[in-house]
């Protein structure tokens, strides 16, 4: 199992960045795949998810109307488009995956990515 994420870096407030997160070694399509972050001294929160059959989505409080998460089954990857970036926002941000596989159902990390919101 392989999950490979890249983006990420650093943006000014208001600006925007875009992470993907690439899957291999489980069926991508029946996870729910989700992503975290965590900021220094704290713990690692939900970001955004986003269903696997029906694609459904859910996002924290302090995202919702900046974030978008999305998924692109055919190439085994998740995004998430961040606009409006805020200096909150800053955080090691990581990619999860939640479902069956042969061995039952499981979960799976990203390496995880900095994302660093300043002027």
């Amino acid at each position: 199992v392989h999950i490979v994420q890249s983006g990420g870096g650093l943006v000014q407030p208001g600006g925007s960045l875009r992470l993907s997160c690439a899957a291999s070694g489980f069926t991508f399509s029946s996870h729910v795949m989700s992503w975290y972050r965590q900021a220094p001294g704290k713990e690692r929160d939900m970001v955004a998810v986003i269903g696997s059959a029906t694609s459904s989505t859910n996002y924290a409080d302090s995202v919702k109307g900046r974030f978008t998460i999305s998924r692109d089954n055919a190439k085994n990857t998740v995004y998430l488009q961040m606009n409006s970036l805020k200096p909150e926002d800053t955080a090691v941000y990581y990619c999860n995956s939640w479902g069956p596989t042969d061995w039952g159902p499981r979960t799976y990390w990203g390496q995880g990515t900095q994302v660093t919101v300043s002027s």
